[in-house]
């Protein structure tokens, strides 16, 4: 009908106007029919755009216009074993939910355990998944929210012994809300978009391809592919200058357990280009700390310490020149916000965004329901907030004054709300002191999505080059007297930041960047164990310098310690040969052959460099899979079995040797060539050889080390124990190697010990 009454005005503007005339109101009336329709699409609830299955855009619909807001979950772990994280789920999510009402609610991975009872074997069980989609199903019907604003992803418990994405064994996307709705990309993308900004959310699946049974499934595998893919969601909105665009990307891993692709690129890479907000994601859990965050900048004077090690959370100082031209490009940084779990914190996360600035609250809900959530949008905590970006905003002043003029807090209660503070104290007089209160008014729409409290102030008042001289807290009283305080939170409106540390433990897990350290750690170790191997036996070959008992008698040292105790290793040659070729062994042989999918039919074998298994279609091979995952295995066995054992084995030798000495000395089979008060340190531990009556203290060293002996072959065999169960394998006939030959080696040394 549109086509038919243009060509009707086309005819009758042919007979009074010109044809450029009539070309001008087509144009106008077609951008009229095109605006009508956007209005028709926008007009439901939510709006997506199906152009891209990947992309899809929601139009936010009611008040306040100047924030949205989601809701993310991490780490589930139902579990088959554990029946009351699902049950907790539905409890407790649903009905926070249906308070809350998010605009989105992203689940960041590891929806299913995958784990035996005994935590060993790792791999898929679909009565677990069954029950993830009937808890999903429960959870947002009491939520009374759209199925299509959920979006999960896959995490690495969640590709347990998958061979194939599509297959018999990957139930997730079967069962999961994604598969369920066809998103089955491994990049999605929406976008929350209100009159005034848009909100760009991309999440990705960076699990590897095969599907590996843990423990060596524990990084993020992006590819290039992958990371294309990304970079194009995240620039989809460039070119579109009207509406300012807030950037978050979501995935399951950290960057410290995402390996680089094969080009040598990084998600790093991706969101620095795009200057994200944030990333959330999971993976960690909390037992390694409550505060696994990192703020990452582009620095370009640095080579290569960023790539590996950033020794705390913020990268840089914040006191660097701020660029106001208006030629200067954006700043290169974002936030990595991981988030506690709720296998067993009960966590889940509210994230808002307002006029551009994005803060979050994160709830424990271990001691049950909230009755009231109050998450402040402004002003931002200095120690998470964007500091170059919110520093160039200010002090250049190109932010909205409006974003300024008043503090702003969310309020989510199951009961009418009577009263809202907001407080200010000042700590400069070496305690809280308050400086400003205000009761907050709740901005008034007929369609509100949720409160927002505002409080005017004069925010020029509080600049301050001390990042955490003001600390704001507010506090929220419903109809029934239940009164909320939230934590109190520094704040800057000059955009510097507070400092926030790391924990050696949270550095260890977040600030070290384990896939490209791995390869550095592995051949340093390596090296180090050739270097004490092989040094020594040079020395004893070729050079005229021994180093034995009297010499270290005659200067004593460290190093010539250290030296006495590898030679007397070398003086031994079954057990010299045996670590040596048990090295070897290690590098150039398998450790173990093992099952690593779910479907029990091919076997795959294991090295230093990863898991090599067999294609599909049983023709070919894929080799180094899993890797840099495989450090779970490797280096602990290099650092806590391989290392020990060299230097157990060469103390047992330089013990036979002190008490090789010490009884010809004292039987007067030999002559006392030196002093025999330089052997008075002996005395003590060999003074059973003089009285019969202090068998206890017979050789004292050799029995502590028999302890060391058996420490090393009981951790030996419980690591064994896991590769076992976590395998299906035996050791006799898939690793005995790896297995026996270490036990065999320090049961021969303890054995030749006790002679003379």
């Amino acid at each position: 009908m549109g086509t038919i009454l243009t060509l009707m005005m086309l005819l009758c503007l042919c007979l009074t106007t010109n044809s450029h005339e009539a070309a001008r109101i087509i144009e106008q009336q077609h951008q009229q029919e095109q605006e009508e329709e956007e209005r028709q699409d926008f007009s439901s609830k939510p709006n997506w755009n199906n152009n891209n299955n990947n992309r899809r855009v929601i139009d936010v619909k009611g008040g306040p216009e100047s924030v949205v807001w989601v809701v993310q979950l991490s780490d589930l772990h139902f579990s088959v074993h554990n029946p009351d994280r699902a049950l907790d789920f539905k409890s407790i999510v649903g009905p926070a939910l249906s308070m809350i009402n998010p605009s989105l609610v992203l689940i960041t991975g590891d929806l299913t355990d995958g784990k035996s009872k005994d935590l060993l074997t790792m791999k898929q069980n679909e009565e677990e998944w069954v029950e993830y989609r009937n808890t999903m199903e429960d959870v947002i019907k009491r939520s009374g929210l759209d199925k299509n604003i959920f979006f999960d992803l896959r995490g690495n418990h969640d590709n347990f012994g998958v061979p194939a994405v599509g297959g018999s064994f990957d139930f997730f996307s079967k069962y999961s809300i994604n598969g369920q709705l066809g998103r089955h990309g491994n990049v999605n993308s929406v976008t929350l978009q209100t009159s005034e900004q848009k909100h760009l959310f991309v999440g990705f699946d960076s699990t590897m391809s095969f599907g590996l049974r843990g423990p060596t499934n524990l990084f993020g595998h992006p590819t290039d592919q992958l990371l294309a893919e990304l970079d194009l969601e995240l620039s989809q909105w460039n070119s579109q200058l009207i509406k300012p665009v807030t950037k978050i990307s979501f995935g399951h891993f950290p960057l410290s357990f995402s390996a680089s692709s094969n080009s040598g690129k990084s998600l790093k890479d991706i969101f620095l280009k795009h200057s994200l907000s944030a990333y959330l994601c999971g993976h960690l859990h909390t037992r390694f700390g409550k505060n696994l965050k990192r703020h990452h900048q582009s620095i370009h004077h640095f080579l290569s310490l960023p790539k590996l090690l950033q020794f705390n959370i913020h990268q840089m100082p914040s006191g660097s020149t701020v660029n106001c031209s208006f030629e200067a490009p954006p700043v290169e940084e974002f936030w990595e916000w991981e988030m506690g779990d709720w296998r067993k914190s009960r966590a889940m996360r509210i994230l808002a965004i307002d006029r551009g600035h994005v803060s979050y609250i994160e709830i424990d809900f271990k001691s049950g329901t909230r009755n009231t959530i109050v998450l402040p949008t402004f002003p931002l905590d200095s120690r998470l907030m964007s500091t170059s970006s919110s520093r160039r905003m200010y002090e250049c002043q190109i932010m909205l004054p409006s974003s300024y003029d008043s503090v702003r807090a969310l309020v989510f209660s199951v009961s009418p709300i009577v009263s809202v503070m907001a407080r200010i104290f000042d700590t400069l007089p070496g305690n809280l002191y308050l400086v400003w209160e205000s009761s907050m008014t709740k901005l008034v729409d007929n369609t509100s999505r949720g409160d927002l409290y505002t409080a005017p102030w004069n925010y020029k008042v509080f600049e301050d080059p001390s990042p955490d001289r003001y600390w704001l807290q507010i506090e929220v009283t419903d109809s029934l007297g239940r009164s909320t305080l939230t934590e109190l939170r520094p704040f800057s409106i000059n955009g510097l930041n507070a400092k926030l540390s790391w924990t050696w433990k949270e550095f260890y897990i977040m600030g070290c960047q384990w896939a490209a350290l791995y390869n550095p750690i592995l051949w340093s170790t390596l090296y180090f164990i050739f270097f004490i191997l092989l040094t020594p036996k040079a020395l004893l070959i070729y050079s005229k310098k021994q180093y034995t008992f009297k010499t270290f008698i005659a200067n004593k040292g460290f190093i010539n310690g250290i030296a006495w105790v590898l030679q007397e290793l070398c003086r031994v040659p079954i057990l010299w040969y045996g670590m040596l070729g048990y090295l070897l062994h290690l590098i150039f042989l398998p450790w173990f052959n093992g099952q690593v999918f779910s479907d029990g039919k091919d076997r795959a074998y294991m090295t230093y460099m990863g898991w090599v298994v067999k294609s599909s279609d049983g023709r070919g091979k894929h080799e180094y899979v899993g890797s840099p995952d495989i450090l779970v295995v490797v280096l602990p066995h290099l650092f806590f079995v391989v290392l020990p054992s060299i230097l157990v084995i060469g103390f047992l030798a330089a013990e036979r040797a002190i008490y090789r000495e010490y009884f010809l000395l004292l039987s007067g089979k030999k002559e006392d060539d030196f002093d025999q008060g330089k052997m008075s340190f002996l005395l003590y531990g060999y003074q059973g050889i003089q009285n019969s009556k202090f068998h206890f203290g017979k050789r004292w060293i050799r029995k502590l080390l028999l302890v060391v002996c058996l420490a090393i072959c009981w951790m030996h065999f419980k690591s064994c124990r896991v590769l076992v169960k976590a395998y299906e394998m035996n050791p006799l006939i898939h690793f005995p190697g790896y297995s026996f030959s270490i036990p065999l080696l320090l049961a021969y040394a303890v054995y030749k010990s006790r002679s003379i």
